[in-house]
């Protein structure tokens, strides 16, 4: 036979499991609730998670951009700083070559004053040379010939003393 008493729910939580239309409401309204508590809190508060983390990302986002103006504005400065650095050194090579330059005609000018100089230094030897050898025939003959003037001129000299 069969036993009707098994078919009955014996316990309360398999009453609520026969009623699914009553568990289903009692679940929406404990999510009902628990929305409506956070919607309160959040309007109390004043502070939403969903804002502040925007408000945060576009603090972020500015804070990005500040720093590429800056990272920008600091490359540029080294641009000009380098561009300035070039133009420097390209002018101190260029009155570097300048001073190669004048170094070089100063030498050239130098050497040629220095052969010059050597030859104006032979030219004066060889005048040395020819005068010297030229006093050298000169006082051979010269000793001849002033002995006898030098006589006359003792002799002429006594007698215009004599006449005196």
């Amino acid at each position: 036979m069969i036993d009707l008493a098994q078919d009955s729910p014996s316990t309360p939580l398999l009453r609520l499991g026969a009623q699914p239309i009553a568990l289903t409401a009692a679940a929406l309204l404990l999510l009902i609730a628990g929305v409506t508590s956070i919607a309160i809190w959040r309007a109390y508060t004043g502070a939403a998670p969903e804002t502040d983390r925007v408000v945060a990302s576009r603090q972020l986002q500015a804070r990005t951009a500040q720093a590429s103006e800056q990272l920008v504005e600091k490359t540029k400065g080294l641009e000009a700083t380098q561009q300035e650095s070039i133009d420097q050194l390209q002018v101190v090579q260029d009155q570097l070559q300048t001073m190669k330059r004048l170094m070089a005609v100063q030498q050239a000018d130098t050497k040629r004053l220095s052969e010059q100089v050597a030859s104006l230094n032979e030219s004066i030897d060889g005048l040395r040379q020819s005068f010297a050898s030229a006093r050298a025939t000169e006082a051979e003959p010269a000793s001849v010939t002033r002995g006898k003037p030098a006589r006359h001129r003792v002799h002429a000299s006594a007698r215009k003393r004599s006449r005196g």
